[in-house]
């Protein structure tokens, strides 16, 4: 319960504004409710202190439901189905807009709408049916996303993978698909890091692109690309011996769920949320696969660190 003094309208709106973020619900003027496990309701005690301080008057006290037609009455005032309905709006308006924007453009903007979505779950106490329709919207679109960047993504071949000799694949020119993403990144950083320490970069348009003499990998047609089940990553831990390294293959996990799909792995929404932070910050193919090979230098070295403890 709060009374503020009426000539400070620069606190009035700060204490609105602050216990709106918190996901209130609003019986009368001046009483809010929220539920006590709410993860924001240490700033309860904040917004009295801030009232009080400034000569208003609040109170916090603890509501006691005593009948289930009051409990319904006190869940009403969470329903957050509107918030839903102009939340799933808006993720329609950037699903048809994004072939238009492109894909760096798309990808900032689904990161926009994924962080509304979850701050709104986090302030959505009693969650139905909305809920899930907006889950599915946001879903649908990641999904329609995710089909830009796998634009031209290779089809599975059914040649054998064969082991090869490392030597012969030192100080080479390694060409693939530009608008790097996962596979690809995760397979440069494989390369420049257990394969071919010397190894140069060429980012192409199309296939037919590659420079001669060069090593394709991560399109159809090239030397290292998709084999039945797994990604090129995974093929090239194959042909140069390295799926024995847990890290390695941990890693492999999580790149092949991305990429792919298929058995659902623990680490492989961090690893995402990372990557699209770099798609956001770096304008170029050499800079997005300079700041991923940190990550994956990370994440090497919580694997490693993890199977030797």
């Amino acid at each position: 319960m709060t009374s503020l003094p009426t000539g400070n309208s620069t606190l009035r709106m700060r204490v609105w504004r602050a216990l709106r973020t918190t996901g209130c619900g609003v019986l009368r003027d001046g009483v809010y409710l929220l539920p006590a496990q709410a993860p924001r309701a240490p700033a309860l005690a904040e917004a009295e202190s801030e009232v009080k301080a400034a000569g208003g008057f609040a109170m916090t006290v603890e509501l006691n439901i005593r009948t289930a037609a009051q409990l319904d009455h006190i869940r009403k005032l969470f329903d957050r189905s509107n918030e839903y309905g102009a939340l799933v709006a808006r993720i329609g308006a950037a699903k048809a807009a994004l072939q238009r924007l492109g894909k760096r453009k798309a990808d900032t903007l689904v990161q926009r709408l994924r962080r509304a979505f979850e701050e709104l779950v986090e302030i959505d106490f009693y969650p139905g049916h909305a809920h899930l329709q907006a889950k599915e919207a946001m879903a649908a679109l990641e999904r329609a996303t995710q089909s830009l960047s796998s634009a031209g993504e290779p089809h599975p071949s059914k040649a054998k993978v064969r082991r090869l000799d490392p030597s012969r694949y030192r100080d080479r020119t390694w060409a693939t698909r530009k608008d790097l993403w996962v596979d690809r990144l995760a397979s440069v950083w494989l390369i420049r890091r257990f394969i071919d320490r010397g190894a140069k970069f060429v980012w192409i348009d199309r296939p037919r692109d590659r420079p001669k003499g060069s090593i394709g990998f991560d399109f159809d047609g090239a030397q290292f690309t998709h084999v039945d089940g797994r990604v090129t990553y995974e093929v090239l831990l194959t042909s140069f011996g390295l799926e024995d390294d847990p890290a390695l293959a941990s890693i492999g996990h999580a790149v092949h769920f991305l990429d792919v799909g298929g058995i659902p792995v623990a680490d492989a929404r961090g690893l995402e949320t990372m990557l699209r932070g770099i798609q956001a910050r770096t304008r170029n193919d050499d800079a997005r696969a300079l700041e991923a090979m940190k990550v994956f230098d990370l994440l090497y070295s919580a694997y490693a660190h993890a199977k030797a403890a």
